[in-house]
């Protein structure tokens, strides 16, 4: 209940301290700084890595324009530094003005899709709320119907559609991320209770991989962690036919000790100077750095 509190006032929280403790969370605020992380993680542990430009929810085709040039740099520094077999790039179709307009996000899209494409680089488009969902894989159906191969798309165990979602796109033999999902949505449209969607993430990775689709199971979550675990083994799946994924700063014993097992794991890592929201997000998913929160503030760290 205290950490539930602490997370309902961070907007009163001074943001050098929210930034000071979510700092793990991001790589830095310059498209470098995830390169360097992208190295020091395959070289450390073994560990591949998807980049994200940080923002969302654009509001004028100007800024969406920027995170476009933001996000084909970050294809430009993949292949420069022959990173092709060790990363990818993930977008948010927001940010590319899918809030917009539709046809304006999509060609913005493709457009990064076509540079992938041409420099071998997969691409991932990723989930965001519920009012994107239709568009979101309208998006990812017309870029698989035009040709575009490597590109994945991102769905969320907590909403009650994904299910029949996933049914509907097995014709194109989607890789998927399959998560939990981190936006507040009504109990209508999602299950809000833990178990309800661990349950849900199980059946729907059974459904994935019994469709012999590429999974990245991207949790933190013990319970879903060793039941994937346990699911690939008994698929008899080898290293390649899956990834573990997870985010930057998140539980990193378990991270390394899933890469130690033989499992691949590709981790999420974002940079930019839109740090804000995403540092907010990820302190409401994980309440206990509530306490980190309250410390900073009262001891003034």
């Amino acid at each position: 209940m205290f950490n539930k509190l602490i997370v309902a006032c961070l907007p009163l929280v001074p943001r050098p301290i929210i930034r000071k403790i979510s700092s793990r969370y991001i790589a830095g605020d310059h498209l470098a700084d995830a390169i360097d992380i992208t190295r020091q993680l395959h070289a450390g542990e073994g560990a591949r890595s998807t980049i994200d430009v940080l923002g969302e929810f654009v509001d004028s085709e100007d800024r969406a324009l920027t995170e476009k040039a933001a996000s084909l740099a970050v294809l430009d520094a993949i292949a420069a530094g022959e990173l092709h077999h060790v990363a990818g790039l993930s977008v948010k179709p927001t940010s590319l003005g899918l809030g917009l307009d539709e046809e304006f996000a999509h060609a913005n899209i493709q457009e990064l899709a076509q540079k992938a494409r041409d420099l071998g680089i997969f691409m991932r488009i990723d989930m965001e709320n519920t009012p994107y969902t239709d568009a979101t894989l309208k998006v990812y159906r017309r870029l698989r119907e035009d040709g575009y191969d490597r590109v994945g798309i991102v769905l969320q165990a907590m909403l009650r559609r994904t299910e029949q979602d996933l049914r509907d796109h097995l014709e194109y033999q989607p890789s998927i991320r399959l998560c939990k999902g981190i936006y507040k949505e009504s109990r209508e449209v999602a299950w809000t209770g833990r178990e309800e969607i661990r349950d849900n993430f199980k059946r729907l990775l059974r459904l994935i991989l019994e469709s012999g689709l590429y999974c990245g199971i991207a949790t933190h979550d013990d319970p879903l962690v060793d039941d994937a675990r346990q699911v690939v083994a008994a698929h008899g799946l080898g290293a390649d036919d899956y990834e573990f994924q997870m985010l930057l700063g998140v539980r990193e014993p378990v991270r390394r000790q899933i890469l130690a097992e033989g499992h691949n794991l590709r981790v999420y890592v974002p940079f930019g100077e839109d740090w804000y929201g995403y540092s907010s997000r990820r302190l409401k998913e994980n309440p206990a750095m509530a306490g980190m929160i309250a410390k900073a503030v009262l001891l003034g760290q």
